[in-house]
This record gives C-alpha cells, sequence and structure tokens, in this order.
C-alpha cells in the first residue's frame, strides 16, 4: 500500500485528523466543488457522501477512505 500512486504528502496533514461523514459542503464562497485529496476523483453537491477535514478544506471520497483509514488513523464524526 505503501507505494500506491495516491499517497504523496497527505501523511503530513491527515494523520490521524478526525473527519466528517457528509454531503459535499462548500469551503469558499464561489467554490462548487472539491476533489479527493488521494484519487483527485471530483466531490460535489452530486456525491452522495464523502469525509472532509473539520474545517470542510479537505475531501477524501469513500474508496479512499476505506483504503486509507487504517494507515491514517482516522477518526469519523457523523
Amino acid at each position: 500500500m505503501n507505494n500506491d500512486w495516491r499517497l504523496t504528502n497527505q501523511m503530513n496533514y491527515l494523520h490521524k485528523k478526525a473527519l466528517k461523514k457528509q454531503a459535499f459542503k462548500v469551503y469558499k464562497e464561489g467554490w462548487e466543488h472539491e476533489h479527493c485529496e488521494f484519487c483527485a476523483e471530483r466531490i460535489d453537491k452530486n456525491t452522495q457522501v464523502a469525509y472532509s477535514s473539520e474545517n470542510n478544506y479537505h475531501w477524501i471520497c469513500e474508496k479512499c477512505y476505506e483504503d486509507f483509514k487504517d494507515m491514517f488513523e482516522w477518526t469519523v464524526e457523523e
């Protein structure tokens, strides 16, 4: 898993972070979507559910969340 193409420097800012499982919420007025921090999948109002940092700045799609949840030791608020 450490050789996964999706892993860059996310460990520096997402390790052991509390995440929120939720529908997409805009971080900054005028923005209509975000991208998964790992695979760059588009996350927007049509995305069922994704995981975000507490301030809604960093977003993680469901697949990447499942793939990396143990490595990154996330806790989740629903």
